[in-house]
Order: structure tokens, then sequence, then C-alpha cells
């Protein structure tokens, strides 16, 4: 069944439940109203252990800190709890309960400000899901994954978790493969057997992973699934509509969504999707393909149109979203309650938009801040950021454009660049450690790419005619 497919059916199952809600109303004692009428959150059914789960998940990665902005715009700068407390209240309030944590994000303090903001709520109102974020080499035995596990539960507040992934599986560790790295963290300490036992017990009520990178990987854990080897409850995967096709042509290292999606649908494993705004990138599109966006529907944002590309599958069991400002947590409800599923048509013209989206050439950071600090200093993240800028914009210096406007957008450029990035830590610091290249979900050659701007800018200095 194809993705076309795949919507189609869900079509017909929203206008089946329509029919039906109308029936009843006509019921004198009918009392379930439609969400059409009173904007509840979309919900999805886990078929391996019932849980009824937002179809939006909230992901703790990029929490509020009392700096403003995040941990990874002012990583000196402590969590702002009360916020983050009132953002999941409001996010419980209005039916999410999907809330998606990691050891590792926010400077290592998520799980700590997660589980305190759950915890003034009934441990059965909300699904925690965390992760074995055993990275390092130095966190690769048994007793220190353990350790892990144990200090994720003391952090959030309970005795067990919901949904627990295996972090990122199919990246790489330095001088290490994919497959080395998957076994080390995973199979030699026997750690994926000691969850499994976990699982058993109680302590973890579904056991997945998250993936990033190697194919063969993916294709190996779910061939275990396929023999009983090991049972997926579910799986985490990057899905959004420049992804669904492009995703290998980006990245020759990344896997498109539509093979990542179709593999589990065929075997009933429920998709949480990472990634559906691509790291806000596809919230903030060029104006000429928001433009596009809006001539073909006012009603809804880039936003908008991103999330109900991921939500539309019927597959997919939540799609997070990281959200800093209770601002964004409140239009992402609002889209998500109900989400309106994509037409099929709705979906070509989007799938057909990413073509254009493409052919920009940007380079593929979610700014995940995985690469991290670097050991000399680049703000990895702030410099990509800032050349995607540029071309979402428009406003990048090209020898073609006319000489007034190539003037310009030079002057732009570099004035933006030494004022988001401070001269000591741009592309030209970089030695080429590979330090980076391990750490990154999207598998980008960040070495090659700081070459790749460093010359650029070069070009553009030397050119101050």
């Amino acid at each position: 069944m194809n993705r076309r497919e795949f919507i189609t059916h869900s079509l017909a199952a929203v206008a089946a439940t329509s029919v039906l809600a109308t029936a009843c109303k006509k019921n004198s004692s009918a009392t379930l109203a439609s969400k059409e009428e009173d904007g509840e959150m979309t919900m999805r059914t886990n078929p391996n252990s019932g849980d009824r789960v937002s179809l939006l998940g909230f992901g703790m990665m990029r929490l509020p800190v009392q700096a403003g902005g995040t941990a990874r715009e002012n990583p000196d700068s402590a969590i702002d709890q009360e916020a983050v407390n009132e953002m999941v209240d409001y996010a419980l309030e209005h039916g999410v309960n999907y809330f998606d944590t990691s050891p590792v994000y926010c400077q290592g303090l998520s799980e700590q400000s997660t589980g305190i903001a759950l915890a003034r709520h009934p441990r059965n109102s909300y699904f925690i899901a965390t992760k074995l974020s055993n990275f390092s080499t130095s966190v690769w035995s048994h007793e220190e994954s353990v350790a892990m596990f144990e200090r994720s539960l003391n952090y959030l507040q309970t005795d067990y978790v919901d949904y627990l992934l295996l972090h990122s599986i199919g990246g790489t560790s330095r001088g290490k493969d994919s497959l080395e790295t998957f076994y080390g963290r995973y199979m030699d300490n026997g750690i994926l057997d000691w969850l499994v036992e976990q699982k058993k017990k109680g302590r973890i009520r579904n056991l997945g992973f998250s993936y990033h990178g190697d194919i063969q990987i993916f294709d190996m854990l779910l061939k275990w699934h396929d023999e009983g080897k090991y049972h997926w409850d579910f799986v985490q995967i990057e899905l959004n509509y420049l992804d669904w096709n492009y995703a290998n042509e980006i990245n020759p290292r990344n896997t498109d969504a539509d093979y990542l999606y179709a593999e589990l649908e065929k075997r009933g494993i429920p998709a949480v999707i990472m990634e559906p705004l691509l790291g806000g990138r596809l919230a903030n599109q060029p104006d000429a393909i928001t433009a596009k966006m809006h001539k073909k529907d006012s009603r809804y944002t880039p936003a908008a149109w991103a999330f109900r590309f991921a939500g539309s599958p019927k597959g997919v069991l939540s799609v997070l979203s990281g959200m800093t400002y209770m601002e964004h947590l409140q239009e992402n409800i609002r889209t998500f309650s109900p989400l309106e599923p994509l037409s099929v048509l709705e979906e070509e013209w989007l799938l057909a938009l990413a073509k254009d989206i493409y052919e920009l050439k940007a380079i593929p950071c979610t700014t995940c801040n995985y690469c991290m600090p670097c050991p000399y200093g680049l703000n990895i993240p702030a410099i990509f950021s800032h050349y995607n800028k540029c071309i979402a914009e428009g406003v990048m210096p090209s020898a073609d454009s006319q000489e007034n406007e190539y003037k310009r957008n030079r002057r732009a450029f570099l004035v933006g660049y030494d004022r988001s990035v401070p001269k000591l830590r741009q592309a030209d610091h970089c030695i080429g450690c590979d330090h980076c290249v391990s750490h990154c979900p999207q598998r980008i050659d960040i070495p090659g790419e700081m070459r790749r701007i460093d010359r650029f800018v070069d070009e553009l200095r030397k050119n101050n005619a």
C-alpha cells in the first residue's frame, strides 16, 4: 500500500466517523460530540498496548531558560521551570499526553525538568518517552548503561517508562562504523537483553528505537522483529514532506522517509515522528514558497502544512514538536485539534512543492546541537543557520545576479555572518578534526561544508569592489 492509499484510507475512516457522530447526535441520549465541534485533540491508539496517545507530542528538547531562548542559545542559563510547568499544564489540559525527553537534552537537564512538571499530575494522565542515550564509549559498559536508565527513572520521578528508545541507532562513534557502534552500545554489553527483562518486569511499557543514519541497521532490527528475536513496539523516524523523497538526495547517508514509513506500516509497528518541521526549516520558508502555500489555502501556515503531512498517515502514533514558547504550543494544539488529514490532491501538491525547496540546496542542519561543543570553538549550528537563512530569504549573493543586487546581498551576508557568529567561531577556524561528524544525526559532512562556506566567505570578502 502506497502513501496515497494510506491517506485515502485515513480519509475514509474520518468520513465514517463523521457519519457515526451525526447519527449519534440524532439520538437524544447521545452525548459524544464530534471533534470538529468541540476542538478535541486528535488521538491515535497504539495497537500493541491500547494506549490512546495524542497525535501532537511534546518534545522536551528545546525548553526555555531564564535568560531567554533555549539552553542551546544560552547554555549557562538555568531552565525556566515555571514556564515549563505552565506549558505542561496547558498541554495536558488540551489533550497532549505524550512527552519525549532524553538524558542528553537541554545540557542534560531535560529529564529533571520534565519530571518536576509532570509529577504534579496523576501518573496515568500522561506517557513519558525517554531514551538510552549512551553515545560515548565511556558509557558503553553494562553498568554505565544501567545507571543511565536508573537515573532517568529518578529524574522523571517515576518507577516505569511508557516508551523507552534505543537512541539514534545507525550512527557512528569515532573510529567505529555504524555496525560496530550499534553492537558496542547495545549488544556486546548485554544491555538490550537487560532492557527486554525490564519490560517483562513492567519498568518499560513499550520498547523501540529512534533511527538516524545507516539503513543496514534499520533493516537488521526489523529483520530481528520479523524473526521474533526482538519485538519493537514502536519506532521513531524523521518524516516530513521534504525528506519523503529527497532525504537521500540531500545527503546520500540518509534514507527517504517513504521507505522508512512503509517498512514500519507493513509490519504494524507504530511510527513516532521527529523533525516534522526539519528543525524549523519548513516553518520558515522563502517568501516565494510561503506565497504558494498561502495561495493554495490561506488557512494554513507553513508549519501547519508540514504537521498535516506528518500526521496524516494512519500508522503515525504521535508527531513530536520541540516547543519553547507558549504561543508555539497553542498554535500547534490548534493545528492538531483536530488535525485535518491531507487530501490526495493536497499531498500531491505538497510533494511537488518539496522539489522547489530541495532545489534551493540548503544544508540539512536541524540545529539539534549534537555536534557541539566543537573542540576548536566553532559555532557549527549558527554558521549553518546563517547560510540557510540567506538561501531561505532569497538574499544569497550570486555571481549571476545584477551588480547592484550582488553588492547588496554580499554586504548583507557578511554583516549578518559577523553579527550571528563571532569571528573566532566562524568556518575558517575548522581544522577538519572530524570530532563532530559521528554525532550528527543528519550525517552531514560538517568539515566539508565548513570548507565550502569558508571558501565562499573568503571570495565574498575579496570582492569588495
